[in-house]
């Protein structure tokens, strides 16, 4: 699915250059369910920036199911990023003016998908995180939890081929953390997409088939940091 070869990301900084990703060489298979652990500014926001087409790498190459990401032009990245990426982050980015399956809907805007459909595929998006009970509340309505629900719905909505997750339990007590990760994974069993996630928590990086940490720009496998 993703193919990184030598993929160099630099920042020119009053201290001169810094290297977020410093000659990254990576395989990802389609179906393949990772976790992505480092230290603060080593890279991990970095990674998940280029593998969701939203950024291009200063050097190297990196390809998604073919398609070079780091030569393809800003519209057809916009295309690639509402297609087949769906992304969930720590914060939930909802926007608080929309009901849940409005949130949900506006992932599908992009894709010109008819209004009726929109509405249709949202709510079997929400009832797939068990959530359709709450379609008409507002976030400020909705617990921490629910709220992640409603974002995980939002990302899956568009049946993508890959999901990106920053820490998408960081703001969430450990019994919720548990039960979001629970429905990731089954999400992630069920539909047979690829689940790149990003976390500081161990106990969370361990639920995941593959490990990686990336550390100064540099990515090693299958060693887990401790909490």
């Amino acid at each position: 699915m993703y193919e990184l070869n030598s993929v160099v990301k630099s920042y020119k900084t009053k201290r001169g250059e810094v290297f977020a990703a410093n000659g990254i060489t990576l395989n990802i298979e389609a179906g393949q369910m990772i976790s992505v652990q480092g230290p603060t500014g080593g890279g991990k926001s970095t990674l998940l920036q280029l593998l969701g087409a939203l950024d291009k790498p200063s050097d190297g190459s990196i390809t998604l199911e073919g398609v070079h990401l780091d030569r393809a032009k800003d519209a057809e990245l916009a295309k690639i990023r509402a297609e087949k990426i769906g992304f969930v982050f720590q914060s939930f980015n909802l926007i608080p003016t929309l009901t849940a399956l409005e949130n949900v809907e506006m992932a599908l805007v992009p894709l010109n998908v008819p209004a009726e459909e929109r509405k249709t595929r949202a709510m079997q998006a929400l009832d797939s995180v068990n959530l359709s009970d709450r379609a008409d509340h507002l976030p400020s309505e909705l617990s921490g939890g629910q709220q992640q629900r409603v974002a995980i719905a939002r990302a899956i909505v568009k049946n993508p081929s890959v999901l990106l997750a920053d820490e998408p339990t960081g703001n969430l007590d450990e019994s919720t953390r548990d039960e979001i990760v629970d429905l990731l994974e089954n999400l992630w069993k069920e539909k047979g997409i690829t689940l790149i996630l990003v976390t500081h928590d161990s106990q969370v990086a361990k639920r995941a088939k593959r490990h990686l940490t990336i550390k100064d720009g540099l990515v090693t496998e299958g060693k887990f940091l401790k909490d």
